[in-house]
């Protein structure tokens, strides 16, 4: 089978196009053909080694790339099952969450970790849900623990956790308001943020408004300006920094936990890496997606052979919704 490699830490170019062999499947596994997948930061973090203490002690390769082809999302067909798989057989269409394997046209997931594709969806929108809505329905559910008539404030609102996120909050019965770029503000009240801020013309942290939730996927405030912007008891949920950068929440979280002693507000840092339920959260995004409360927003799709070209408009930071690639 075909695909992308990574054999080396660098740029979109370390990424070749190989005939690997199929894998297969486990006997509690699925070997699935893959008919789109997604990029999401994780990818291209991983592929460039960062941060590099995370290859010290997060495991993803020291010198070398532990994850020998990067994808974290797929949609697809299912083309083989092990022994002990009941619940699927060749020919259903699933998506997942993946740690690796999605920019290939074949990968074997768990029975467990692998969940029937929303039925109004294309494989291609299928594909831009997994890691990012799952991002935002942990962020806003499991570590914002949003309520219906909150006011929830989602700073990053046009990118790929930001578009779920706004839907999401909006479906859990939040008052939402949307930070964005001029010229994404349509697209987010097109979602259903009943505000949407432009952060070249205004700063939420000083605006006035106080949020029981504020959702920092952007990570352009520092911690000190949105605890300004919360109720006394309100949350801070941090996804991400500027362009997507790890490192930056973390100094976020660590600052902002020296102040939780003198403070009631919540801190808390997403990590969709080690969410223990990524079925489940799928099962209930299928549902809502289902229902037409939430739907993919995709910027732009490209071929599989252009990976490296899809990688590389990613990683700028400015695609409002995700980047998908078609099998």
């Amino acid at each position: 089978m075909k695909a992308f490699v990574l054999r080396s830490y660098g740029s979109p170019d370390v990424l070749e196009l190989k005939e690997i062999d199929k894998p297969v499947p486990y006997d509690d596994e699925v070997l699935v053909r893959v008919r789109a997948t997604s990029v999401n930061p994780y990818d291209w973090h991983l592929m460039r080694g960062e941060p590099r203490l995370a290859r010290l002690v997060g495991g993803i390769g020291l010198r070398r790339p532990r994850l020998g082809v990067l994808g974290a999302d797929m949609a697809g067909q299912v083309e083989a099952v092990g022994k002990d798989v009941t619940e699927f057989r060749p020919g259903d269409e699933v998506y997942a969450v993946l740690e690796q394997g999605g920019f290939a046209e074949y990968v074997c997931v768990k029975e467990s970790e692998l969940a029937p594709k929303p039925q109004n969806l294309s494989f291609e929108q299928a594909a831009a849900v997994p890691m990012a809505a799952n991002t935002a329905l942990l962020g806003l559910r499991d570590h914002g623990r949003v309520q219906p008539g909150q006011k929830v404030l989602v700073n990053g609102a046009s990118g790929g956790v930001g578009t779920f996120a706004v839907q999401l909050a909006r479906a859990f019965g939040a008052e939402v308001t949307a930070v964005c770029s001029t010229r994404n503000l349509d697209l987010v009240r097109s979602l259903g943020a009943h505000e949407a801020i432009d952060y070249t013309k205004e700063d939420f942290t000083r605006k006035g408004p106080r949020y029981d939730l504020l959702l920092g996927i952007a990570g352009s405030r520092s911690p000190l300006a949105c605890r300004r912007a919360l109720t006394p008891e309100g949350s801070y949920v941090v996804i991400g920094g500027t362009g997507g950068r790890w490192l930056q929440p973390m100094g976020h979280v660590f600052s902002s936990l020296a102040l939780s002693p003198f403070v009631p507000q919540r801190i808390a840092l997403v990590d969709a890496t080690r969410c223990t339920t990524p079925k489940q959260n799928l099962m209930a995004l299928t549902e809502l997606i289902e229902k037409d409360e939430v739907t993919p927003v995709i910027d732009r799709t490209f071929p599989f052979e252009e990976i490296p070209a899809a990688v590389a408009y990613q990683e700028q930071g400015h695609a409002p919704g995700k980047v998908v690639i078609t099998l």
